[in-house]
């Protein structure tokens, strides 16, 4: 199951720039991840430092 991401967003782009596949993008009021491209490897979600990520 891929990780999602909650309305708790800051769009600090800690995610996107720790994601190994790149399925993490920019939108406009938070970033969103790709379900097709996410491995669940959880990076993300040790990374985001609001707690905003989960599976």
């Amino acid at each position: 199951m891929a990780y999602v991401i909650s309305d708790a967003c800051i769009k600090c782009g800690t995610c996107a720039d720790s994601c190994p596949m790149g399925a993490i993008s920019e939108e406009d009021t938070q970033y969103q991840i790709n379900p097709d491209d996410c491995i669940s490897c959880g990076v993300c979600a040790s990374n985001c430092p609001v707690e905003a990520i989960s599976e």
